[in-house]
């Protein structure tokens, strides 16, 4: 009996990564090396060459990072783009007005001349990547401190950059991976010129709101669709109404023919990071300091916003973006606190950092890696109640408006109040229409109001060396009527106060001005860099990366992939069910129907209220050629494909990389996905391509996007 236990533990150490080829986020040049033959035995009908080409047309060609933070495909020959509903929110919002809000009631243009330009809104093509480690790395030494290793890199990249930008045609981009072990160049062409063209209406592409984020059974249409334009030669360009749909060097074509349990599912995207190496003290301090500070000054902003934008349509419009995001951040900081404590990931990690600092102590690697783990424990220890203080005040600053503004504006007034007649003259256009499009989409009462309230929770909670005016505020009363007075002596606190100033600048109003101060206070602190943390951090940096150098070269970590960064990833994986959930009215719990939206349905619940012809269109069951095999209308189904943020819009492709759907959340259970990878757990949510083009075709009559698809029905 031993001897065939014995057996079985030799067995799992020698099983393919196959078994475990659902984890990884994974580089496209490297696929045919790692992981084509485990593609190829789950369904991957495509050569490496037709997903990564740099001289061929290929899969990457149709994939984008969207905006900046998202990722979207491109779907037809005329440069259609398909994508997340909530990537795309801000820019809808911003496309709507109480009299045409097109967030509520959703958008269809019939034609090109009905797309919509928003204000900035850009695509980013990737063209090729490419290994510049050993190049990179032999500009350094370990007689180095941090701060010059990375001058020495960024003096190199500077250079890889000059070199591979087409004469200024491209951006490239020089990432770092494994904490600064490798080092890749990637090189991107970008698109300004990205409009709208159709989107559902809000209570179909956020259908279940904060209650369903981050949770399955799931229901929601969560899509939007924009174009691309270029000149007339297909180059980028500013927006003018010349410009032209820009031909697509490759589009997905897009298969109708559903999904099933076990199916091959591949996602390419955008993800945006992962923490999958992090230290077991550094989990520890998320856990206990930093995302309790973040959850707790979320749901303060949300709170005082929510406010606010139910008495008024136009302040919903004008927030509804801004509230998404932190809502989506509370929802998954909270979910990771839960997850982490709940699976004890600090002490899974711990155990591998015992085994390291085994091997890491023997006599051949004491010298380079023996005090790795206690420098980055003695770091973290140093650091708690500091990460537990920033998160607090980086809550602030992502909510109030006027605690950044006054600085960002105010930095350049100086420059202004120093400068002659004749460098003013130079500067004041540029501050003016900087100023305009600053004072835009605000509210002030809401905005007087979550200063007050966040100022009084930074300075209560943080339990920190604070800034000293933060501390005289604190000391006030009433923060609420100093705040109030505050706006009522600052220049800042409208558009017209701070245009006159322009005409009439004056150093010491503006150094004494009660907002500049305050602003000025919190971003000098943010900034802050305490001395008695200086040696500790370069120590901590130096050893986080042998750490991982170790882990590699030592086999003791699994992991063969680099963390995510915002860098093209592909995940593979395949269609795969929870247990039963009774919920879901779904006969298998890896998809769900229109029934289950209906009966979700509250009529006038913001987050479950729907259209009432939705209603009219599930009396009548015509989905005609988007209809399941059992004759239903599929809405949302699960993978289990290793994504994040900023995956947000990726496309869901079958064995021959067919649009099969696409990816815009995960699931609650697996919310310590970002730091450990759990492969029972692990789901992606995704929107069903059939359900998007029923939406389209049947539900909104857009037959003329649906015109431009190439699709596949077997």
């Amino acid at each position: 009996m031993k001897r065939l236990n014995y057996l079985l533990i030799a067995l799992l150490f020698t099983l393919p990564t196959s078994l475990f080829a659902n984890e990884g986020m994974w580089f496209l040049m490297h696929i045919e090396r790692l992981n084509h033959r485990d593609m190829q035995k789950m369904g991957l009908q495509l050569t490496p060459e037709e997903i990564y080409s740099i001289n061929n047309q290929s899969l990457k060609d149709a994939i984008v990072q969207f905006g900046g933070g998202c990722t979207a495909s491109i779907i037809s020959s005329n440069g259609l783009v398909l994508t997340n509903h909530h990537c795309g929110y801000n820019v809808i919002a911003e496309l709507s007005t109480a009299e045409q809000n097109h967030l509520k009631n959703g958008f269809w243009a019939q034609s090109l001349d009905q797309e919509l330009k928003p204000q900035s809104l850009s695509v980013r093509f990737f063209v090729r990547m490419d290994d510049v480690s050993e190049r990179i790395l032999s500009k350094v030494n370990d007689a180095m401190t941090e701060k010059e290793r990375e001058a020495a890199i960024n003096k190199e990249i500077a250079k890889i950059q000059g070199e591979n930008n087409g004469g200024g045609k491209y951006t490239v981009s020089v990432r770092s991976f494994y904490q600064g072990n490798e080092y890749y160049y990637f090189v991107y062409e970008d698109y300004t010129d990205v409009r709208l063209v159709g989107t559902p209406p809000e209570s179909i592409g956020k259908y279940g709101g904060d209650t369903d984020n981050w949770e399955w059974p799931r229901h929601t249409g969560d899509f939007s669709l924009f174009r691309v334009y270029g000149d007339a030669n297909g180059q980028p360009a500013q927006y003018s109404p010349s410009n032209v749909p820009l031909k697509a060097k490759y589009h997905l074509p897009v298969n109708i023919n559903g999904v099933k349990e076990n199916d091959f599912a591949m996602i390419l995207g955008y993800p945006g990071r992962t923490n999958r190496w992090m230290p077991a003290e550094g989990i520890e301090q998320n856990v206990k300091y930093a995302y309790p500070a973040w959850v707790e000054g979320s749901k303060l902003s949300m709170d005082v916003m929510k406010k606010y934008m139910d008495e008024d349509e136009s302040v919903n419009l004008m927030y509804a973006s801004q509230y998404a995001g932190i809502a989506n951040y509370w929802k998954n900081r909270q979910g990771m606190i839960d997850a982490l404590t709940k699976h004890g990931t600090a002490a899974t990690k711990r155990k591998i950092e015992e085994k390291f600092n085994k091997w890491a102590n023997k006599s051949k690697n004491k010298a380079t890696y023996g005090d790795v783990i206690s420098t980055i424990n003695n770091y973290y220890s140093l650091t708690n109640e500091k990460a537990q203080h920033d998160n607090y005040l980086l809550a602030l600053l992502r909510s109030s408006m006027f605690a950044v503004l006054p600085y960002r504006i105010g930095s350049g007034l100086e420059n202004y109040v120093s400068s002659n007649e004749a460098k003013r003259k130079e500067l004041g256009p540029r501050l003016s229409a900087f100023i305009n499009n600053a004072y835009t989409d605000y509210h002030l009462p809401l905005e007087k109001e979550i200063l007050a309230e966040q100022l009084k929770l930074y300075s209560s909670k943080s339990n920190y060396e604070l800034p000293e005016l933060i501390n005289e505020i604190a000391s006030k009363e009433d923060i609420n009527a100093y705040v109030e007075a505050m706006f009522n002596l600052s220049m800042f606190s409208s558009k017209e106060r701070v245009a006159a100033f322009l005409d009439y600048p004056d150093a010491d109003l503006l150094a004494n001005d009660p907002l500049y101060k305050l602003s000025s206070a919190l971003l000098t602190k943010y900034r802050e860099e305490p001395e008695a943390l200086q040696q500790p951090l370069n120590d901590y940096q130096r050893s986080f990366r042998l750490l991982v150098k170790g882990l590699r070269a030592s086999e003791i970590s699994r992991i063969e992939y680099p963390d995510a960064n915002s860098t093209l990833r592909l995940s593979y994986g395949k269609v795969r069910a929870l247990p039963k959930d009774a919920r879901n009215d779904a006969a298998i719990n890896n998809y769900t129907t229109f029934k289950g939206v209906i009966n979700k349905y509250k009529p006038n619940d913001h987050e479950f209220d729907l259209p009432k012809d939705m209603l009219e269109f599930f009396e009548k069951k015509d989905y005609g050629r988007y209809a399941n095999e059992k004759g239903q209308l599929s809405v949302n189904f699960l993978t289990d494909n290793d994504i994040t943020g900023g995956n947000s819009g990726s496309p869901v492709l079958n064995g021959k990389g067919e649009l099969i759907g696409l990816a815009f959340d995960g699931n609650i259970e697996a919310m310590a996905g970002d730091v450990i990878f759990d492969k029972d757990l692990q789901r992606t949510i995704n929107v069903d391509i059939r359900y998007v083009l029923w939406l389209i075709d049947n539900y909104s009559d857009a037959r003329n996007i649906v015109d431009e698809l190439t699709i596949v029905a077997e």
